[in-house]
């Protein structure tokens, strides 16, 4: 691989000019692509095999036009103190909302509270339900306003009005904070380079990667119905390993070049080591990602397979664009260890043969190997004790700030008609098979009601041919509580009973039965899901290292700093600890999706650094280190570079808290404390500790595994009799690049 990465480099370098003009004119072609493809449609959210899905699915077909997945709206009024909200002004203010609801186009209709029975006990709230035909992302703007609108002129009237539901769910922003983390990543580029033109390289090749990747999934969002959260996560994962990507092959350049070899020779044998570990690298991160579709939820599938094509044109980009523009810097490049004037250069020279912080910092670590080993895993391991803690759910509109209409309304209600009114489940009794249609859902409503934590069961709603009907069951306790969770297993657990004696079918649907089915799916998930992505990776660190206890080792790491993030993730989010910081205003159960997520993103991320690293000590040792020294070489060459690739890593994921979708602030601040577990105390200090004890038996390969293994010389020692062989071929080209 690594022959074949050299001679891509060089033609790279020689054919600056194609090579660039098929980047910019690829980014320009999906851009315009993008800007000409259809608004995204609704972006549907299905869960295949769940009992709450197979219910939306027979109600769509039994129930024609009623829109199950449909957007909805809950309009909540509250009288002034001391009056009733059925006082005849208060009525008529109500009354005029619900008729101005009545009125929008895409609303299918509008619940009277007064004729609904949806006024509290006490008398003083009362709600108006509205349905809409298409779902909350579909909802034109115009339905919105007229919602907000309505709600506004009624609260101008005197009334308290709260609009909750999905019909206000919109596509979340980012926040400034985005452009601080790039910021960052510029500041730290420039600190690694000493070079603002080389500094510039890796944030110029990362940002047209990610507007190529973005491009294209915005392209394809109505075709594919591709989600909002789909282009955020493949930008967030795209913008860092894209940067960083670049940074390793833009150093080894700088390397090489210091080493004496011209600039394309140079270009070469960068993009054939640095950018052999790139390739391994990204393909453990798309391993990753793409495997996300073994939990088998549309939706995260999606997600994972963008942000993986994302990451493979930053790999494609690192290989290719990164030689290219050296060729355009030229002689503005400096060789490592050297700086711009501008930047201190004078004084790096004077300090050039100072052992550097990786040579100093390595050293301490192969002289006290069980101290470091320890401190580190103890460090980890109680930074992990939140994660015990750890309850997973689904957010909804008590998760949301409280400066929000979704959330004051989600209290009102909560106040009014008690906590488990936010939370309704919907029952679908399927009594087609049934001789007694009618008997079998008396049945099935009477079973419930003796249920425990019940608090209303609504009549049954049959469908035209009578063989279909829905029940709305209101439990005692708040969606997100584990006694509305028994309820739910309960009903079902009734149900079973109930087909055998009558031949109807029970099925639990609605946001929190749904919620409660997902959480279950990705728990189910997550071990099956450990076991193809770790294994995958494992073989595939066993070609790229040749070892056995390096890929073991990266591995038992790798679960370290993942525990490790859930922990302050739990700790933050669930806890509350510095969530005021963080711009966290309501705590609560960590979203269900987050540790299958982290494992698949960490994991990616985490052999990164692994290549990185030890591809550096790999070839060190190769070339006949002792296998101690040749950790301390690994860490001379290549400990600046990957800490300034975790920082940079780190700022972009910060960047993503300040968004105001809770989901994308959880992922965000997850992955950017789960690089610093990994980079900084796993990698750079666990790593090496747990190499200096295992000595030259961390090399270890049974002789008929290597014998059966591909070489992929990543180490690249094939490229020396080739690039000599080159150079001698072409002597006067070599003179006239090296001009140049």
């Amino acid at each position: 691989m690594a022959t074949i990465l050299y001679r891509l480099g060089r033609f790279a370098f020689r054919r600056r000019h194609f090579v660039a003009l098929f980047w910019v004119a690829l980014l320009t072609l999906v851009g315009v692509g993008a800007a000409s493809a259809p608004a995204a449609g609704t972006t549907s959210f299905s869960v295949p095999g769940t009992e709450a899905q197979k219910a939306f699915d027979l109600l769509e077909q039994r129930f024609p036009g009623t829109s199950a997945d449909g957007a909805t709206a809950r309009v909540v009024f509250k009288a002034p103190a001391g009056e009733k909200i059925s006082d005849s002004a208060n009525k008529a203010i109500v009354t005029k909302a619900v008729d101005d609801l009545a009125d929008g186009s895409e609303v299918t209709s509008v619940a009277d509270p007064f004729k609904s029975n949806a006024v509290s006990k006490n008398g003083t709230i009362a709600y108006a339900s509205v349905s809409y035909k298409v779902s909350g992302m579909e909802l034109k703007d115009s339905s919105r306003d007229a919602l907000e609108d309505t709600a506004k002129q009624a609260q101008d009237a005197g009334l308290t009005v709260e609009v909750g539901g999905d019909a206000l769910q919109t596509t979340p922003e980012t926040g400034s904070t985005e452009i601080i983390g790039i910021a960052v990543a510029a500041v730290v580029l420039v600190i690694t380079f000493g070079s603002l033109i080389a500094a510039g390289l890796p944030l110029l090749t990362a940002l047209i990667g990610v507007g190529i990747g973005v491009s294209a999934i915005t392209g394809l969002a109505s075709a594919l119905d591709l989600g909002s959260t789909t282009s955020t996560l493949a930008m967030m994962i795209g913008l860092a390993v894209g940067i960083d990507y670049a940074l390793f092959v833009v150093s080894r350049y700088r390397a090489e070049l210091a080493d004496g070899r011209d600039r394309e020779e140079a270009a070469g044998r960068a993009v054939g080591t640095a950018g052999s570990a790139v390739v391994f690298a990204g393909l453990t991160v798309v391993i990753a990602l793409v495997g996300l579709s073994v939990v088998n939820i549309p939706m995260l599938t999606k997600m994972g397979v963008a942000a993986a094509g994302t990451v493979a044109i930053a790999v494609f980009i690192a290989l290719t664009m990164i030689p290219a523009l050296l060729g355009y810097a030229g002689r503005k490049i400096k060789p490592a260890g050297q700086k711009s004037r501008f930047l201190g250069g004078a004084r790096a020279a004077k300090k050039a043969d100072k052992p550097n912080m990786g040579t100093r910092w390595a050293s301490f670590v192969v002289r006290r190997p069980i101290a470091v080993l320890l401190l580190g895993v103890v460090g980890l391991g109680a930074a992990a004790i939140p994660a015990g803690s750890l309850e997973l759910g689904l957010g909804d509109d008590g998760s949301q700030p409280t400066s929000t209409t979704q959330r004051r309304a989600y209290d009102l209600l909560s106040d009014g008609f008690g906590p488990g009114f936010n939370g309704p489940l919907m029952i679908a009794v399927d009594a087609k098979d049934s001789d007694a249609p009618k008997a079998a859902v008396t049945e099935v409503r009477d079973r419930i009601k003796g249920l425990g934590d019940v608090q209303s069961v609504s009549p049954a709603n049959f469908n035209k041919a009578g063989d279909t009907a829905t029940i709305t069951v209101v439990p005692d306790s708040k969606p997100s509580s584990v006694t509305t969770e028994d309820l739910v297993h309960s009903i079902r657990d009734a149900g079973a009973d109930i087909k055998a004696d009558t031949d109807a079918t029970v099925l639990v649907t609605g946001t929190t039965a749904m919620n409660i089915d997902v959480s279950q799916k990705l728990n189910d998930a997550l071990i099956p899901y450990l076991i193809l992505v770790v294994g995958l990776a494992f073989l595939l660190l066993i070609v790229v290292f040749r070892s056995i206890l390096v890929p073991l080792k990266a591995a038992l790491g790798f679960l370290l700093s993942v525990m490790a993030a859930l922990g302050a993730v739990v700790a933050v989010f669930q806890w509350g600890w510095f969530a005021s910081l963080l711009g966290v205003e309501e705590t609560g159960p960590v979203m269900s999706m987050m540790p299958i997520f982290m494992v698949g993103v960490v994991f990616g991320l985490a052999m990164d650094y692994e290549v990185f690293l030890v591809t550096r000590m790999r070839e060190a040792y190769v070339h006949g280190e002792k296998a101690s020294q040749a950790v301390v070489t690994g860490f001379k060459h290549g400990a600046r570079v990957v800490t300034a690739a975790a920082v940079i890593m780190m700022a972009v994921f910060a960047g993503f808290i300040g968004s105001s979708e809770s989901m994308i602030k959880m992922i965000g601040f997850g992955l950017a404390i789960a690089v610093f577990f990994d980079a900084f105390i796993v990698r750079m200090a666990i790593v090496p500790a747990v190499l200096a004890l295992l000595g030259k038996r961390a090399w270890w390969l049974p002789k008929w595994l290597d014998r059966a293994l591909p070489n992929v010389d990543v180490e690249g020692e094939g490229l020396k009799a080739l690039s000599d062989a080159d150079a001698k071929a072409d002597p006067d080209e070599k003179k006239e690049l090296v001009r140049a």
